[in-house]
């Protein structure tokens, strides 16, 4: 098969699939919603208390990663819970085609979504503030709109490499979900520097408008497209090297 076949055939698997099309529809949805409800409610109250504006605006992003850390998990582990890798594996004999492809696709995906949300996340924030809201011309807030959209896909494409390697989304889910939302903020506290190299910190720096450390914006998304990379390589290993 050509490249643009193959690319093309994942693409409508990643339509196709309930489960990863859902998770990719709930980055921009489920973001949106919290958004509105947040900055509809104590968006005001919070403003005029004061802190960093461009990492408010982004508050939503805490959930978007969750769904974005599902639809990699989703849109991989579909492939081992259905037997559907036999099939493709056997259209796409060339396994480095096949997995270079879907992680293009999955990435694509993700970071189309992850622009489009970051975006209308800030701009819906910004609606409900009045006189305290800020535009895109505010330092820090036209880079922390692009770093949010790269930073979902880096997310997604972490978790597709783990999925690879485990391959369970249940497995991966597990792991990520915890680690995001409790074990990262227990290891900072207790490890100090240490912490603000795990994946979700270092990425989410790019969201401060004046970042703290030794981490800057774009050296934590590097950071974070690290451990992206090094979970794809790991699960790059996995699928050259395994049985179907």
């Amino acid at each position: 098969m050509s490249v643009t076949a193959v690319l093309h055939s994942e693409w409508i698997k990643i339509r196709s699939v309930r489960a990863s099309f859902g998770s990719l529809v709930a980055v921009l949805a489920a973001t949106l919603a919290i958004t509105v409800l947040a900055f509809a409610t104590v968006g005001r109250a919070e403003a005029d208390d004061g802190g960093d504006p461009v990492l408010r605006a982004f508050y939503a992003i805490n959930f978007a990663q969750i769904a974005a850390v599902a639809f990699g998990a989703t849109a991989v582990s579909s492939e081992y819970a259905s037997g559907a890798l036999r099939v493709s594996l056997a259209a796409v004999p060339y396994r480095d085609l096949f997995y270079a492809a879907k992680a293009a696709i999955l990435g694509g995906s993700a970071l189309a979504v992850g622009l489009v949300t970051s975006f209308a996340t800030f701009f819906t924030g910004q609606a409900f503030l009045g006189r305290y809201a800020i535009g895109l011309g505010e330092p820090g807030a036209l880079r922390a709109c692009a770093g949010a959209g790269i930073y979902l896909a880096l997310m997604a494409l972490f978790a597709a490499g783990l999925t690879f390697l485990l391959r369970s989304a249940v497995a991966v889910l597990s792991l990520l979900i915890p680690f995001i939302l409790i074990v990262s903020f227990v290891v900072g506290d207790v490890a100090g520097g240490i912490a603000a190299y795990l994946p979700d910190r270092a990425g989410q720096q790019v969201l401060h408008q004046d970042p703290v450390g030794d981490v800057g914006p774009w050296t934590g998304l590097a950071v974070t497209a690290l451990w992206a990379a090094a979970a794809l390589l790991a699960g790059w290993q996995a699928v050259r090297r395994r049985d179907a």
